[in-house]
């Protein structure tokens, strides 16, 4: 695992933040060290994922990065069931397979490249993941992307989603931010490197409050919504369609 350096050295003027190649090279200890309870998280999901995963159906990973999800739910999920990740960095996808490779991956899957922001096709879905995803979805698009998902669920089929998230009140909002940042100090991240990322990320990680998620997953049609995982400014939630 390459060591995340992306922001150790000051940079002039820092460009919006991309999943390229030297992102890709260091995301997993990137998002170690930037994502708390990540591990658990992710063995959550696998969790969630393999008591709502039907026979025949398809496990979709919207966002599936380095395929660090599709390898945990991997370890759980009946093993006829097909994965198909789904990301819009070619690098990233390329990382994936060379990663589910050295993993001995050996269930059926497929890797696509697709803009989330243009909309996705999904067909016969038991269970979709949108893990750190859905707050890199323009907002002007997120409505529209989750009325694919839904569309593309099948019946008792269900998304699961982990977001960085906003506090419902300002203040709580400052304080979480505060120890979200005390977080990444304690896992060796420099004031160059926070300061430099968060500015990287202005403008392309665009968190909503939980409530609003979950006012947004109601509003597409799914029936249950249930908060599954919470660190201060992280949440889980999982949503099922009848």
């Amino acid at each position: 695992m390459g060591k995340d350096e992306v922001f150790k050295d000051e940079i002039e003027k820092a460009s919006d933040f991309k999943f390229g190649e030297n992102v890709a090279k260091v995301f997993d200890d990137m998002v170690n060290r930037s994502v708390p309870f990540y591990g658990e998280i992710q063995r959550m999901m696998a969790e969630l994922a393999a008591d709502h995963a039907m026979e025949g159906s398809d496990v979709y990973d919207l966002g599936c990065s380095t395929g660090t999800t599709m390898s945990g739910m991997d370890t759980m999920v009946a093993p006829e069931i097909r994965f198909i990740g789904i990301d819009d960095s070619q690098e990233m996808l390329d990382k994936c397979k060379s990663k589910l490779l050295e993993l001995g991956f050996s269930r059926d899957y497929e890797l696509r490249c697709v803009d989330l922001n243009q909309g996705i096709k999904i067909t016969n879905a038991s269970v979709v993941v949108l893990c750190l995803t859905l707050q890199f979805v323009r907002p002007i698009y997120r409505e529209r992307l989750l009325k694919d998902i839904f569309d593309g669920i099948n019946s008792g089929g269900v998304l699961i989603i982990v977001e960085k998230i906003l506090a419902e009140e300002s203040q709580f909002n400052r304080d979480f931010i505060d120890y979200y940042y005390d977080y990444k100090r304690r896992n060796n991240y420099s004031e160059l490197e926070i300061s430099q990322k968060r500015e990287a990320l202005e403008n392309v990680l665009v968190p909503y409050k939980l409530s609003e998620n979950v006012s947004l997953l109601r509003d597409t049609g799914f029936a249950h919504c249930e908060i599954f995982f919470k660190w201060y400014n992280f949440a889980g939630l999982i949503a099922t369609k009848n």
